[in-house]
């Protein structure tokens, strides 16, 4: 399916891309565009699976490399366990919401959810972790949240969007020769300022996939989520039905202008300040229509 890209000038502060509809991100091979190296990151072990399933999705489909990056273990998310024993159960979780996804890798860094803090130790590793997948988009919170390991894995990230070109920065690992994209996921934040929305992918056509990702992550969207909102008892024991009932939940709060009617579920994007700003023709090269 084609996609249109409806766009205003690019300016310093702001580039309006839509993607309203298809397949994202085809390889265009006959114009040199190649394969991109895409990296997703987050707090926790179930926060790319959220923000960006979907596009993920469309990534793998197209041929391009797809990481999934979680900053903590996820040690602390959930009412009846913790420490190790829930951090092994949630990265065997992401392993195969990785295999339904189709994409690469999902790794996991060994941090303490809730404890994490924007440390020079912290940029380090996520400076290594671009700079190894040789990443070409980086995708990343804002730092404006309700969770700290949210803000803090989104401050690292900025702080670390210069420092991946540095040789002498973390010299023990290659530093990348050109500045990837950095943009941010969605979020209803208002404070600072709120989100904008530069880039909206249409994920109809993998939405299964995302409901299949999401499911792979039992602790979280089957027990320790649904008790945070006091609606555990909600929850089907089946798991057919259960993943029917995921899928039957508003996992979004805002229609963003722009998105075309018949269009039910898609993800949006920000493109931050830092970083390269791609000029418009390589956007388009990046977002077929």
């Amino acid at each position: 399916m084609e996609g249109v890209i409806r766009h205003s000038m690019i300016t310093r502060r702001q580039a309006i891309l839509s993607v309203l509809s298809g397949a994202l991100l085809k390889a265009q091979s006959a114009a040199g565009a190649g394969k991109l190296r895409v990296i997703a990151i987050g707090a926790h072990p179930d926060d790319c699976d959220i923000k960006f399933g979907g596009t993920a999705a469309k990534f793998a489909r197209g041929g391009h490399a797809v990481k999934f990056l979680s900053v903590t273990n996820g040690d602390a998310g959930h009412h009846e366990m913790g420490g190790a024993r829930l951090a092994q159960r949630r990265y065997l979780e992401t392993q195969e919401s990785a295999r339904r996804l189709g994409i690469q890798e999902y790794e996991v860094l060994d941090n303490h959810d809730g404890e994490l803090m924007p440390t020079l130790e912290v940029r380090r590793q996520i400076v290594r972790a671009i700079r190894k997948w040789k990443a070409d988009i980086v995708f990343a919170p804002r730092p404006n949240d309700y969770h700290p390991d949210h803000r803090y894995t989104g401050v690292v990230v900025q702080d670390a969007a210069y420092m991946v070109v540095v040789p002498n920065v973390v010299a023990d690992t290659p530093a990348l020769e050109r500045n990837p994209i950095f943009m941010y996921y969605e979020d209803n934040f208002e404070k600072p300022a709120p989100f904008r929305a530069d880039v909206i992918v249409p994920i109809d056509d993998v939405f299964d996939k995302k409901i299949d990702a999401l499911d792979a992550q039992v602790s979280q969207f089957y027990e320790w989520l649904p008790w945070v909102d006091r609606r555990l008892d909600q929850v089907p024991k089946d798991p057919a039905a259960r993943r029917k009932w995921l899928a039957s939940l508003r996992l979004r709060r805002t229609r963003h202008p722009g998105v075309p009617d018949g269009v039910k579920e898609y993800e949006a994007f920000e493109l931050c300040e830092y970083g390269r700003r791609p000029p418009l023709d390589e956007l388009r090269k990046m977002f077929p229509r």
